[in-house]
């Protein structure tokens, strides 16, 4: 199946739409052309601003180990990014950045001025080691955390020793 993002006039992604692969290689050539997808788009819905996108797509990187199109899957509320040849993700709901944070020109995601503690690192730092529910602080620019369904105490990560302490 192909995916396409339907896009306003500033190129923001208002839905993303599957249609079949077909529509892309219709004399099975294996060869797909992305403009009979648009082309059959806006005939079918009378908009004409499309742009196919991969669901394997992410932080430019493929899934499958495919080369990645579009740096990442589009998703509705972000951004189509011409002059990269991009989406770029939404910067509210699930998708979140802060004014400290910065594009990062390879993946086309925000990221944060201090690395983000890994899975494994999403521990408490005590006996109990409980699991951990990580936050950015953009205020203090710093990751801060709480065990998981808990809200105290709280720690902050110390993005250079890769270690907890708390507030």
């Amino acid at each position: 199946m192909a995916h396409f993002a339907k896009l306003d006039s500033n190129n923001i992604v208002l839905a993303v739409e599957v249609i079949d692969n077909k529509i892309l290689d219709p004399n099975n050539t294996g060869t797909e052309t992305e403009e009979l997808g648009r082309q059959w788009l806006e005939d079918f819905s009378g908009h004409a601003n499309w742009k196919q996108t991969s669901f394997n797509t992410g932080g430019n990187t493929h899934a499958l180990g495919g080369t990645p199109f579009r740096k990442n899957y589009a998703k509705i509320g972000g951004t189509y990014d011409a002059a990269r040849d991009a989406f770029i993700q939404p910067t509210t709901g699930v998708y979140p950045h802060f004014a400290s944070w910065v594009l990062n020109e390879t993946t086309c995601l925000y990221e944060a001025p201090k690395t983000q503690p890994t899975d494994a690192q999403r521990v408490e730092p005590t006996s109990d080691a409980r699991s951990l529910t990580v936050f950015w602080n953009e205020e203090t620019l710093e990751w801060r955390a709480t065990p998981v369904g808990e809200s105290s105490p709280v720690y902050k990560f110390d993005s250079t020793n890769k270690t907890w302490s708390a507030v």
